[in-house]
């Protein structure tokens, strides 16, 4: 959640006392925010608190005795009654302000690592909507802004003295604030890179060279560059370069793509390269092939077209690996683009690390709040959500009933915005996926795949689905079609394959898969190769395997089955799993 505005340098920006308390109530009294009896005490004993001046004794201690009721030889360390509780607050109150709050005033937050409360005005409270938001398109309201109506027949009261003066303290804290940020980035930033949390790289397309054996008439380079131009130019994230010929023009670009045609008899050769224009390095390159007696000249252009858009343009594609000095931070106050939150989702997916997805889902949840009608935002802040569920053991979150909930909610009102969009529907795709709605997640991803079929990640992510869903055969093409065309995450969709290979039987393949997958500290890695190594009899290396669980993942060997039941969808294939690992020496808890 975002963080409080409690330390600003201005105390009037901070809620009055009685705002607080009117907050606090509006959040105990709805049906939305799910917490127990004695969380609810927690939360109101750790607000009344600070109100009081108190907050310096909020400690561990204090709160088991005064509000759980525990003995004055409770210890802390070994008692996390207080730390358990505080995370489901957090969560609750996360939950609260994501379903119906999004309107509210007054944000309380109880930052992890102390039980002491922040508060802070929201400060889009007050911005119109934009035009377009008209009740007609607007979402249920279980997910829409809850906005306070006002009295039927009084207009919206005029600004107070106190809020102007609020408003113009605001603009020039930020303004600070920016000032202060652009000097930090500009010392941190290597040379060269861009500063910008909205820069968007420049992409020059230049005409591609042809062969002497390519007939002229058929006009294929001209073509395919005019395709390449085209689908580049729907990118929101890429600014296109189409007239390269004039020198202003290629010298203002950050990179350019150039490239080349050949022809071998009826075979033709695409080969594109991506250029850095600042020191003339080549941080991309690729051939793409065509049979010109398969398709004919539009086909071929559209398609390899298509290819080479997605491999540059992509979430995890080359534009992004290129961009070291885009450092995805947090969203500040009054930021409006969404972009960053979009560069640390990225990051977090590459990194795969809790300090990684920790920034995400603050900045996510903070572009919810700021920008509610942007669905890349809300879908991105799903799969955050989905993935304390799914990478539990990676990520060392501890995942509930709350995380796949949050998730939820968030596609479902991405899903209200740009119900057609790719990342959308494989948001939807991956949440009723792991609800256990398979018919849902399977045509969500249908559609998302259709939408799309050149972005190789809902590609391999979809695979993945269908495989673990039953449908070993379409999905495993579709997995080994993501790491032919280099899917960013590429060990996790070579974990797919070990899989592939397993059901079918082919344990050398499988091992091969495994042991080629750069996921070596993800336990479920390491739990699929110790199933591989006890289905083929190699008892020595499955011990390793087994040995390096029980010491990095004891929670996960203890949870064995509940966690592949989330995976892997048909009965018959999780035994198969399972025998593996009982070949291995493991012991699979039968089902409760």
């Amino acid at each position: 959640m975002r963080s409080a505005a409690k330390a600003n340098v201005f105390s009037s920006l901070t809620p009055t006392a009685e705002e607080i308390c009117e907050q606090v109530q509006r959040i105990l009294g709805s049906e939305e925010f799910h917490a127990p009896k004695r969380g609810r005490n927690f939360l109101e004993f750790v607000v009344n608190e600070t109100l009081a001046g108190r907050s310096s004794f909020l400690k561990a201690f204090t709160i088991a005795n005064v509000v759980f009721g525990r003995e004055a030889s409770f210890d802390p360390q070994n008692d996390p009654v207080v730390r358990i509780e505080a995370g489901r607050i957090r969560k609750a109150l996360e939950r609260y302000y994501l379903v119906v709050g999004q309107a509210d005033e007054v944000i309380i937050t109880v930052p992890k690592g102390g039980y002491v409360p922040h508060f802070e005005y929201a400060l889009d409270t007050s911005v119109p909507a934009p035009p377009g938001n008209g009740p007609q398109n607007a979402p249920p309201a279980d997910l829409a802004d809850q906005r306070h109506p006002h009295p039927e027949g009084q207009p919206p009261a005029l600004p107070t003295a106190r809020g102007v003066a609020t408003g113009l303290l605001f603009f020039f804290v930020l303004l600070l604030l920016a000032l202060g940020s652009a000097l930090f980035v500009a010392r941190n930033v290597p040379t060269g890179s861009p500063s910008s949390a909205t820069y968007r790289p420049k992409v020059a397309v230049e005409f591609f060279a042809t062969s002497s054996t390519i007939d002229p008439n058929l006009d294929i380079a001209r073509g395919l560059r005019d395709d390449i131009i085209g689908q580049l130019a729907q990118l929101d994230d890429i600014v296109v370069v189409a007239d390269a010929s004039r020198d202003d023009h290629a010298a203002a670009a950050d990179y350019a793509l150039q490239g080349n045609i050949q022809m071998d008899g009826r075979k033709l050769r695409s080969v594109a390269r991506l250029v850095r224009q600042a020191d003339g390095a080549v941080v991309w390159a690729s051939n793409f092939d065509a049979e010109l007696r398969a398709q004919n000249k539009l086909g071929i252009q559209t398609n390899v077209a298509g290819q080479i858009v997605s491999a540059l343009g992509q979430p995890l594609g080359a534009l992004f690996q290129a961009e070291p000095g885009l450092v995805a931070v947090p969203m500040k106050n009054g930021d409006h683009d969404a972009y960053p939150c979009v560069l640390a989702y990225h990051s977090y997916v590459q990194t795969m690390t809790a300090q990684s997805h920790g920034a995400a889902r603050e900045c996510l949840w903070q572009a919810t709040r700021r920008m509610p009608d942007n669905a890349t935002s809300w879908a991105l802040l799903s799969m955050v959500y989905l993935d304390e569920i799914r990478f539990r053991y990676k990520l060392g979150t501890t995942p509930s009933a709350e995380s796949l909930e949050l998730a939820t909610v968030s596609a479902e009102r991405a899903a209200l915005l740009a119900p057609h969009d790719p990342q959308v529907l494989r948001a939807m795709m991956l949440v009723n996926f792991f609800r256990g709605d398979i018919d849902k997640a399977l045509a969500a991803g249908t559609a998302a795949y259709a939408a799309n079929p050149n972005d190789v990640e809902v590609a391999g992510e979809y695979g993945l689905r269908l495989a673990m869903s039953g449908k070993w055969q379409s999905g495993c093409e579709l997995i080994s079609i993501a790491i032919d065309k280099n899917a960013g995450s590429r060990g996790y969709y070579q974990g797919g394959m070990a899989l592939c290979a397993f059901m079918r039987g082919d344990m050398q393949a499988a091992e091969q898969w495994s042991r080629k997958s750069d996921l070596d500290c993800n336990p479920l890695r390491h739990l699929v190769l110790l199933s591989i190594l006890g289905a083929a009899g190699k008892l020595d290396e499955a011990r390793v395997e087994q040995d390096w669980l029980h010491i990095n993942a004891p929670a996960l060997m203890t949870n064995i089955r509940q966690e592949m039941s989330l995976r892997l969808k048909r009965p018959e294939d999780q035994e198969r799993f399972f025998d593996g690992l009982r070949a291995a020496g493991v012991a699979v808890n039968l089902p409760s």
